[in-house]
């Protein structure tokens, strides 16, 4: 008994010794995202539920944005103590493409790809992040006696690539400074 309580603490020991941390919640320099992308775009809005969900950044759509000429006439100290980032997504696609066929010609596999292009700016407009693409891809067998049930798994590796560019977003975001 007293061996398996020594193991169970030198693993514990072992993992502490070597840095290893979990994962925090993002820490961004910026008061104000303003995610402009088009109001029917889930990145988008996956995007803005989850920098709302850390609570400590004001996520904004392009159309309620303040202007940025108009916001520096009327208050240049407000506008200066504020740090605001636009986040704009400039192409958001998805592709499927055939990666295998049987010796009939029949489609045996595909490959799913989410590609998002996009890029960062300050409230000057000086760019934080220059325009970037980011890409996801999974593979997915297909049988033509399970169409539905095939769809269904289509749709969910859908999703879990947007869940997983999000996270990617999450953590540039996090990386950006806007310069004073």
């Amino acid at each position: 008994m007293q061996r398996r309580a020594l193991f169970s603490f030198a693993g514990a020991a072992l993992l502490a010794g070597c840095g290893f941390q979990l994962r925090k919640p993002p820490d961004f320099a910026f008061d104000t995202l303003v995610v402009n992308a088009p109001e029917s775009s889930p990145l988008g809005a996956e995007l803005r539920r989850s920098v709302a969900a850390e609570g400590k950044v004001r996520v904004l759509t392009a159309a309620a944005a303040p202007a940025p000429a108009a916001s520096a006439a009327s208050a240049p100290a407000a506008a200066s103590a504020t740090r605001q980032v636009t986040f704009d997504l400039l192409q958001e696609q998805r592709e499927k493409v055939v990666v295998g066929l049987n010796s009939s010609g029949q489609v045996t596999e595909f490959q799913l790809r989410s590609r998002i292009r996009f890029r960062v700016r300050d409230a000057q407009g000086r760019e934080l992040i220059p325009d970037t693409e980011l890409e996801q891809h999974r593979d997915i067998s297909f049988n033509e006696s399970a169409v539905l049930a095939k769809e269904a798994e289509e749709s969910l590796l859908y999703r879990d690539m947007q869940t997983d560019l999000v996270q990617q977003l999450m953590r540039r975001l996090a990386a950006v400074r806007p310069q004073a």
